[in-house]
């Protein structure tokens, strides 16, 4: 199979996840180490088992090479299906979800949606989900018509597929996270909505091509939604299910999220109570609801204030500015990995900034440094 030099990357970086006993974090720790996913497998056993947290079976894996047989097979499905893989240090890669310690090394998409459009809500719930859950869904998806929002949800039975269908009736984009590989549409009775959705949209998986829908592989995608978006809705639930286990996540990756209320004693509405309940989710009532929490309202308002004079930074108030690097806007996310410090102290030290004009807080917990500073 004769490879370009971008293709011969690529096809090295799919082997990477393919090695038994590396996982995404160890994974992403020896490209760290060794510069690069080709790189690793060039590398000496002698020096692979240097590498903390890696140990002999898995260096002996990475020696035999024998996933890069396996990597061609997908490399050749990508190519004659139009699917992109996306790398966790490609450009392309939600960025959001890039600074989760266990993001996928490695995703395959299909579709034309921005994925790191400037708002993303991931919507999920109950697959059971009721006639009031699907007129709350439709509602409040269209009131975010004029945002240009992406909606991310499952595209599993119920909620995930109201809030794809109300998406593409509204002409917002949508993305289906699937737990399964990209040869098949799970459930079947979606594969037309699938269709639609790559029209303004999309399909995306971290599993290979020919992966089937099993059990296990659905918490997996849970973390994938809960890492794209900005903030999270949960529609209908019950006490247990998918949709409590991704607002769990969420709420552990720092993402706003927010549950619809329902009635007392209704089945699909416990678990949105409970998550409103116990402070793990802002009530939502209609769009206008996000916008406040979110302060999308402000985004043509934010007005930078005058940066105090003669300002001097502390040590730690330096870490924070030099994570910003040439970039004008980061996420709080950035700031975590980049400065080593609590997320308690990094917020402290952003609200001084912020008050000194040093930096301004946007919408989805991002923050722009203000002209000047460097």
């Amino acid at each position: 199979m004769y490879l370009c030099r971008m293709e011969r990357q690529k096809l090295y970086e799919i082997a990477l996840t393919l090695v038994p006993g590396v996982g995404d974090v160890n994974g992403k720790k020896l490209v760290a180490y060794c510069g690069g996913a080709e790189a690793v497998f060039c590398e000496n056993r002698k020096s692979l088992m240097k590498i903390p947290g890696i140990g002999e079976n898995t260096v002996n894996n990475i020696v035999s090479q024998k996933t890069l047989l396996h990597a061609e097979n997908e490399m050749r499905f990508i190519e004659r299906n139009g699917v992109k893989a996306l790398f966790y240090l490609d450009q392309d890669y939600p960025k959001r979800l890039q600074h989760c310690h266990d993001s996928p090394m490695m995703l395959y998409y299909k579709g034309n949606a921005d994925l790191n459009a400037e708002k993303v809500i991931g919507v999920v719930g109950t697959r059971n989900v009721t006639e009031y859950g699907k007129y709350v869904i439709d509602k409040i998806v269209g009131e975010f018509s004029s945002d240009n929002v992406l909606i991310i949800s499952g595209l599993a039975y119920g909620v995930d597929t109201m809030a794809h269908k109300s998406a593409l009736k509204y002409g917002l984009a949508t993305v289906g996270v699937l737990g399964h590989g990209l040869q098949i549409i799970y459930p079947a009775e979606n594969c037309k909505l699938a269709h639609n959705m790559l029209e303004k949209g999309g399909v995306l998986t971290e599993f290979l091509s020919s992966t089937k829908p099993d059990r296990e592989n659905f918490p997996k995608r849970n973390r994938i939604v809960a890492g794209m978006i900005d903030c999270l809705i949960v529609a209908e639930s019950a006490m247990k299910g998918g949709a409590m286990i991704t607002a769990e996540i969420a709420n552990s990756y720092d993402r706003e999220v927010f549950a619809i209320p329902g009635r007392i004693g209704d089945a699909y509405s416990e678990g949105c109570n409970n998550l409103v309940k116990t402070n793990k989710a802002d009530i939502l009532l209609s769009a206008a609801d996000v916008r406040y929490i979110m302060r999308w309202d402000h985004d043509a308002k934010v007005v930078p204030k005058q940066m105090r004079l003669f300002r001097d930074f502390s040590d730690d108030e330096k870490k924070v500015i030099d994570v910003f690097g040439e970039e004008k806007v980061i996420h709080i996310d950035q700031i975590i990995v980049g400065t080593e410090l609590t997320p308690t102290k990094i917020a402290s030290i952003l609200l001084s900034l912020e008050f000194d004009g040093v930096v301004t807080a946007l919408p989805g917990k991002r923050y722009q440094i203000c002209d000047g500073v460097r």
